[in-house]
């Protein structure tokens, strides 16, 4: 039985082009695949003939053989030389079949890959550590940074390329970017050892930038720090990363914040703590003490008579404001009643005439635990 012409077979005209050729034997692939037929006998067959006919008017060497011979080129009548095997299934069967799959479940499952990769690529992140006070984080504030980085090459304007020229295509891949090696049925794929996946190969790079298409440079860049910002934090500047490879797009800068220790508040989320020592007579029979804040002013905390070592008071309103936030926090001033040291002898008098003079009303806390004492060992004794 006499085979129907390839072009016939996808029906395409004798002068169409590879596009064209490509294009229908991609819908008609498609169209006549087995698994969308139940597997029916005849659609595998024409499945076949399809692959067989594209097989060979793909290569312009074998296309051209084909003109001139017809079929009789690949049945070792023409001396062309067959080797396409069985229903045209030559050596390199596997490559057109996984570029088919690849297009055919690609699209029905929603994620075709890309078949080129551009030499285009983007700019790296970069990371910048920057030590801000907390009252700079209390008030916010612009800071101006010194950044090295990858900038776009002016003399290429990022292509790589000598001025007046362009890159080319890569020999290898095609533009692919990838080449495979066929072994049997299946393909191993790997990225172009010529172009780098690529793509694209620079003949003639600038002579500035080596063919990167971009060079080293300090930037000097403005940040604005909001007010409220917590150690930690992390702030993006788009763009401003390391420029892209060749023209690509740049990638984006990142701050990240650390703040400094105070020489008077700890801070907890949007609350602050100072701890502030007292003297005993203070703590004793109370009084007034003036204490920061972090805004740089000052506020007078009354201190009730017989107060203890950690009794916190709390300033509603005086600690960090809120990220993005209107809310304030609060500050907590925590006493701790100093003992007295380095006496004179006449203080020692009189804290001893105290001492005389106090009672269980005066110091009952330790009176009722001395007590408790007492009563545990005489129980023991007993």
């Amino acid at each position: 039985m006499a085979k129907q012409c390839y072009y016939e077979v996808l029906g395409v005209a004798r002068g169409a082009s590879d596009g064209e050729i490509k294009t229908a034997f991609r819908r008609l692939a498609k169209e006549s695949h087995p698994d969308r037929h139940g597997g029916d006998s005849a659609a595998e067959e024409r499945f076949k003939i399809i692959n067989e006919a594209y097989e060979v008017l793909k290569d312009p060497q074998r296309r051209a053989a084909y003109d001139r011979f017809g079929h009789a080129a690949f049945d070792g009548r023409s001396g062309f030389g067959g080797g396409a095997g069985p229903h045209g299934f030559g050596a390199d069967f596997s490559e057109s079949m996984s570029a088919m799959f690849d297009d055919l479940f690609g699209e029905f499952m929603g994620a075709r890959r890309p078949r080129q990769r551009s030499g285009r690529e983007r700019g790296a992140d970069l990371r910048y550590n920057m030590q801000i006070s907390l009252a700079e984080a209390y008030e916010g504030r612009n800071a101006q940074i010194r950044v090295p980085t990858s900038v776009t090459c002016e003399v290429c304007s990022g292509t790589g390329a000598k001025p007046g020229t362009s890159p080319v295509t890569c020999p290898t891949c095609g533009g692919a970017g990838k080449v495979r090696a066929s072994q049997g049925f299946f393909t191993i794929e790997r990225t172009c050892p010529t172009c780098d996946g690529r793509g694209q190969i620079i003949e003639d790079p600038c002579t500035a930038c080596q063919g990167t298409g971009r060079v080293t440079r300090e930037r000097t860049l403005s940040v604005t720090i909001p007010e409220g910002v917590e150690d930690g934090t992390r702030i993006r500047l788009a763009g401003e990363g390391e420029a892209g490879l060749r023209g690509g797009p740049a990638g984006d800068l990142y701050i990240f914040l650390a703040i400094k220790p105070h020489e008077f508040f700890q801070r907890d989320g949007a609350d602050l703590f100072c701890r502030v020592p007292i003297s005993m007579t203070t703590a004793a029979l109370g009084g007034q003490i003036e204490v920061p804040t972090i805004d740089g002013g000052r506020s007078r905390v009354k201190i009730p008579e017989g107060s203890e070592s950690g009794r916190q008071f709390r300033l509603k309103g005086k600690g960090m404001p809120v990220l993005r936030s209107k809310l304030q926090g609060d500050l907590y001033i925590q006493v701790e009643v100093e003992t007295p040291k380095n006496l004179s002898r006449k203080q020692r008098d009189l804290l001893r005439e105290f001492e005389e003079e106090s009672n269980a009303q005066t110091s009952p806390e330790s009176a009722g635990f001395f007590a408790r004492v007492k009563e545990f060992f005489e129980g023991i004794g007993e």
